[in-house]
């Protein structure tokens, strides 16, 4: 299967801007049927981009993913909902992957953390 690569610099991207995430987060929603599985995904990626945001130039990757669940562990939030926000976050790696915005290892490489 071939990659869509940046038109730029032929690699996939690895640093994810606001329009890049906005359209992921567009894509994870419209896969979803539930009214209230939308409203979870939606408030768990606009918490999630929120804070990707923040931080200065950080790669899309399995590190930061990792920092981010970092971040939701020393909110001291339920186990159950740091993994609906995880969960919410890999399917954002997917859908950006399958839209050519991230390349697929590093989707893979986010599906690997746990909650």
């Amino acid at each position: 299967m071939k990659q869509k690569l940046n038109r730029r610099t032929n690699l996939p991207k690895r640093i994810l801007r606001l329009p890049d995430l906005e359209h992921a987060r567009t894509a994870v929603l419209n896969s979803l049927t539930s009214p209230e599985s939308q409203r979870g995904y939606r408030h768990a990626i606009d918490e999630f981009v929120d804070w990707y945001c923040s931080e200065p130039r950080l790669a899309f990757n399995r590190i930061v993913v990792l920092r981010y669940r970092s971040h939701l562990e020393s909110r001291k939030l339920a186990p159950g909902t740091i993994n609906l926000r995880l969960g919410a976050v890999r399917r954002l790696a997917y859908e950006a992957a399958d839209c050519g915005l991230l390349s697929s290892d590093l989707a893979a490489g986010i599906r690997r953390v746990k909650g």
